[in-house]
């Protein structure tokens, strides 16, 4: 449905999606899909259709909302120039339709959410997991979904934490979607869904919540002809920064120490030099229950998240921009001025398709005023 060098491809199916025919391209009008990486958050997408009289597609859509097949696949690619990006796998959750008067088509609207879609549906309530540490606790869950293509990378948590199974037996208490949320909650870490790398496959990521890595091409706002933005605001929030307090049960005084967390460390370096002092305190009262490199994991996972000041809100053309700007990574910004140049960490991207147009609306954030690094790379 695009043009130029970018193209979409769009698999539906149950279970193992597949490229839809030529007449459901020719009646899909727009793709909207909202891509995040803020934790507790799911990423969605909604297709859009105009439908021609005596059209198979509500019918389709419709019935396999209703019981069978229980779940229907759908896969969204671009392709920009030679490299494919997976915007999302996920499932149809819902549909509405529009019918059309006085000349117009009936427009026909799917709407989806990620495959954590599907761990909303499945509670295991009741489930044990005898002797088993929370990162095997994880694997065990999340293998009932290698059947959608979904490849777990998990990451052991720093603590070890091996029930002994003559005193305790850990049971799961809910879906599996909140079971994984509050086990990566409990360990600082995140619960994610990243699609792709390759239509088909995606990544379940339980893990630190990482802002490293090589940043995406620079955006570039003000440059004259380097620009590649259509637009770009920045708000600095210094009320916002907020100082997590642990408290660090001591077993042999049975004193309860409070312990202040810094908002850095080797995975969440700061990205900006000149850090507000923080003006509220944030007690993290349950830390007393926990060991100490537990309390210190969960504090950091939450100064983390309490440490962003400056948030960037903008629009891009992806044609301009020279490729699909990704979520969960850094990018940097060229030209804002001395406060708002460097890196960020790209927070949420939403991608709107239409017939000749490829747009990106994102948010940024960020910890501090002023680049850490002397020249923002290309």
């Amino acid at each position: 449905m695009l043009s130029g060098s970018v193209h979409l491809t769009l698999l539906v199916g149950p279970a193992v999606p597949v490229p839809v025919p030529r007449f459901v391209l020719d009646a899909l009008t727009g793709v909207t899909v909202h891509s995040t990486a803020e934790p507790g958050k799911q990423s969605a997408f909604e297709l859009t259709f105009e439908l021609e009289k005596g059209s198979l597609l509500p019918t389709v859509f419709l019935l396999v909302g209703g019981s069978l097949p229980p779940v229907l696949r759908v896969v969204i690619t671009v392709t920009v120039g030679s490299m494919p990006e997976v915007l999302i796998d996920g499932v149809m959750t819902s549909t509405s339709l529009a019918p059309g008067a006085n000349g117009t088509p009936s427009v026909l609207t799917v709407h989806g959410m990620d495959l954590t879609a599907l761990m909303e549906k499945i509670d295991g309530t009741g489930t044990p997991f005898p002797a088993l540490p929370v990162a095997a606790r994880v694997l065990t869950v999340l293998a009932k979904y290698a059947a959608f293509g979904v490849i777990p990378a998990v990451v052991p948590s720093l603590v070890p934490d091996t029930p002994n199974p003559l005193e305790r037996v850990p049971v799961q208490r809910g879906t599996d979607l909140a079971y994984l949320r509050r086990l990566a909650s409990r360990s600082g870490y995140v619960f994610t869904h990243i699609p792709g790398p390759v239509p088909g496959a995606s990544i379940a990521y339980w893990g630190p919540q990482a802002k490293i890595g090589l940043p995406q091409p620079a955006l570039n706002v003000d440059l004259d002809v380097q620009t590649n933005v259509e637009s770009l605001n920045f708000s600095y929030d210094a009320e916002a920064a907020t100082l997590p307090v642990i408290f660090i049960h001591h077993p042999e005084t049975k004193a309860i120490i409070p312990v202040p967390i810094p908002d850095v460390s080797p995975l969440n370096p700061p990205l900006g030099a000149l850090q507000p002092i923080p003006h509220r305190i944030r007690y993290i009262r349950e830390t007393a229950k926990l060991g100490i490199a537990e309390a210190v994991l969960l504090g950091m996972a939450k100064s983390s998240s309490a440490a962003d000041v400056v948030t960037a809100q903008g629009s891009l053309d992806v044609q301009r921009y020279g490729q699909v700007l990704r979520p969960r990574a850094l990018v940097g910004v060229r030209g804002a001025g001395t406060a708002f140049d460097g890196l960020y960490f790209v927070q949420s991207v939403d991608h709107q398709l239409k017939r000749g147009s490829f747009t990106q609306q994102f948010t940024l954030v960020r910890n501090g005023l002023v680049s850490t690094l002397p020249v923002v790379p290309v």
